[in-house]
């Protein structure tokens, strides 16, 4: 080799290293977060919007200085609603961009696939949609609602205002909506419902043939009592299943159903007249009077570039979730996991709703509930709700199992799976 050469390939070779250090510096001018939600595939109906509020939000923050001097930085992930693509995708966030937080998930059996990879790598995930419960782990936030916090509630506006006596618990065929059930066959038989007064079915993701199973809870509901669909019917699903139910002529005033995964995002551009007068049981609805709701839609319109675009109960966890996490750095002065985790417990921030949400040792929130009917231009009318936040509940005290147990991430306890009788700690992955 010449000199010539050798000097072009020192050149070369230093002209790499420094565009190795000058990615790193700017690397470090930055907090990168993670954005972990399916754009493509059967989920990608609810999921998309929680990516762009996601964007917007960081966008907001940068606008007021960032964080800890930085910038923040989107890093924005494709997990195609394919649950070990989740768990993927989250070893990627941590391991090759080295994000501070991950903000995503919506089915619990996504959750279920990152909970392992998140805790390896004592990463933070704040996850912002209803679930079944039955979990605390020192790596998450639960900003959606426990069962006590949205399920249980609906139930009881059911028997107590529509007096139902009869009840189809329907969902989609994977853990959340199976464990939410068994907590409410069991609510609903201590509460006097006979076995065979309750009706269970299970759908796979994408399902599109109603014809039958419609036709089934018809028939259900005709033994001369008042009859109610509780749904955890998730994705796009929901579209053809609520066209059935018109095509078989069952009305909100016959058979209401009250869904838990049916929000404004997914009402949005269908034709909302099978659904006049069906239920939905969230936190929050984008038709509540409050300053701050006002506020956040008009900045959400404007960010999308869209007067119609609607704002949703998920999108308003991530609010609150990406809030406290702000607040919880800025109070530990770092990003690191461990720091961030231990400040956000405490922290209070304002929801959507004219209240406030608080960071409780479980690492779940405080919320209201609320019950909305829908309406013919896709949104809520809001016909109960609680009188003030409820604690949300990592364990359920209605099953057997789990009635001693309890989640408490703070000396001397700091276990998700306590058990308040045996002293003891248990439960993989969740201590």
């Amino acid at each position: 080799m010449n000199n010539s050469v050798l000097r072009n390939v020192k050149l070369w070779s230093t002209a790499i290293a420094l565009g190795v250090i000058l990615q790193a510096a700017q690397a470090a001018d930055t907090i990168k977060v993670g954005i972990l939600h399916s754009l493509s595939g059967t989920m990608a109906i609810s999921e998309t919007t929680l990516k762009d509020t996601m964007l917007m939000l960081i966008d907001e923050q940068n606008k007021k200085g960032g964080l800890l001097g930085k910038k923040l930085e989107a890093v924005v992930v494709d997990p195609a609603s394919n649950w070990p693509l989740f768990a993927e995708k989250t070893r990627e966030l941590i391991q090759k961009d080295h994000v501070a937080a991950i903000f995503g998930c919506w089915t619990s059996v996504s959750r279920k696939s990152v909970l392992p990879v998140i805790e390896e790598l004592n990463g933070l995930l704040f996850y912002p949609v209803q679930y079944e419960g039955e979990e605390s782990s020192k790596n998450v936030f639960y900003t959606g609602a426990a069962p006590n916090q949205q399920a249980i509630p609906a139930v009881d506006y059911l028997m107590k205002d529509l007096k139902v006596k009869r009840w189809v618990l329907a969902g989609t065929d994977y853990v959340y909506p199976r464990t939410t059930n068994k907590i409410l066959e069991a609510y609903l038989i201590a509460k006097g419902v006979k076995k065979e007064d309750i009706m269970i079915n299970y759908t796979p993701f994408g399902h599109s043939d109603w014809q039958s199973i419609v036709a089934d809870i018809k028939k259900f509901g005709s033994a001369g009592k008042k009859t109610a669909v509780v749904s955890t019917i998730n994705g796009d699903a929901n579209v053809p299943f609520y066209k059935e139910l018109g095509n078989q002529g069952i009305s909100a005033s016959k058979i209401p159903v009250v869904a838990f995964s049916v929000g404004e995002e997914e009402l949005s551009g269908i034709d909302t007249k099978p659904l006049v007068g069906h239920l939905a049981a969230w936190n929050y609805f984008m038709s509540v009077k409050d300053k701050g709701n006002s506020a956040f839609i008009k900045e959400w319109q404007a960010y999308t570039k869209n007067p119609k675009r609607v704002s949703n109960d998920p999108m308003e966890a991530h609010y609150i979730g990406f809030n406290l996490w702000v607040k919880a750095v800025e109070k530990a002065k770092s990003i690191e996991t461990d720091k961030v985790a231990a400040a956000m417990i405490g922290l209070e921030v304002p929801n959507l709703t004219g209240g406030t949400a608080k960071v409780l040792k479980n690492h779940h929130i405080t919320k209201p509930v609320l019950i909305g009917e829908i309406q013919g231009n896709g949104q809520f009318e809001v016909v109960w709700k609680t009188k003030a936040e409820v604690p949300g509940d990592a364990w359920s005290k209605f099953l057997p199992e789990d009635k001693n147990i309890v989640a408490d991430w703070t000396a001397p306890i700091n276990c998700g799976n306590y058990n308040t009788k045996t002293k003891k700690c248990s439960g993989q992955n969740y201590k």
